[in-house]
């Protein structure tokens, strides 16, 4: 059974950090892309960060290029996201996300709540 343990949200002020991390397990997860997606109160779930199966490449949303950082660790089956800087409009549930077709497998979500 596939299970994506998402971890480390909260509340923070504004220019303040974070790391989230996403347990994944049930399977060797190395081939996989993976990735963070996030959704606001109202909003659609939007794409935050993906990186590569190898961790060799990464891509960010326009709204977190330079402040956030998306990382893995294929040993512990593990990816994170450090967030610095971060801003009112940060807030949201962020979700880790692992996909490779035509496997698509999703967590439930950690609450980031940025104040301002």
């Amino acid at each position: 059974q596939v299970q994506l343990v998402e971890s480390g949200g909260g509340l923070v002020q504004a220019g303040g950090s974070l790391r989230l991390s996403c347990v994944a397990s049930g399977r060797t997860f190395s081939s996989y892309i993976m990735a963070w997606f996030r959704q606001a109160p109202g909003k659609e779930r939007e794409f935050v960060a993906r990186i590569s199966s190898s961790g060799g490449s990464t891509y960010y949303a326009d709204s977190v290029k330079g402040r956030f950082t998306m990382s893995r660790d294929g040993a512990k089956n593990t990816m994170y996201l450090q967030m610095n800087g971060l801003k009112p409009e940060d807030t949201a549930v962020y979700y880790c996300n692992v996909w490779k077709n035509p496997y698509n497998y999703w967590g439930r979500g950690t609450q980031v709540t940025v104040s301002s």
